[in-house]
């Protein structure tokens, strides 16, 4: 079982309102560029949470939720206070991630 640390919000908070591509990029480029693998992943609708213990992440996101997980609990922190106003935890699973997960898809309001 891995650790995995998350910041959860909801789809227009991180997908419209901020900036979270910018700060993606940024951070694939420094990965890249010290020769570090990827240890984050871009989750909508994450199915973890769906656990028990995840009840009260649960209520606090709406149906529409984003996670952004992450092997490094520094990382996540730092989303915190990067970008506010967003959920962090943690909870260990046998995920199976990879780097395609970064592709960030902007969901349109409908209106």
């Amino acid at each position: 079982m891995t650790t995995y640390y998350f910041a959860l919000a909801s789809q227009n908070f991180l997908l419209v309102q901020e900036p979270l591509e910018e700060v993606f990029r940024e951070r694939v480029n420094y990965y890249q560029s010290n020769n570090k693998a990827i240890d984050f992943w871009l989750l909508p609708n994450p199915s973890f949470l769906e656990k028990p213990e995840m009840t009260s992440f649960k209520d606090l996101v709406p149906n529409d939720a984003v996670a952004i997980i992450s092997t490094n609990p520094v990382f996540i922190n730092w989303l915190k206070l990067r970008i506010g106003y967003v959920c962090v935890g943690q909870f260990e699973d046998d995920l199976q991630l990879s780097e395609e997960s970064l592709n960030i898809t902007v969901i349109q309001n409908k209106i």
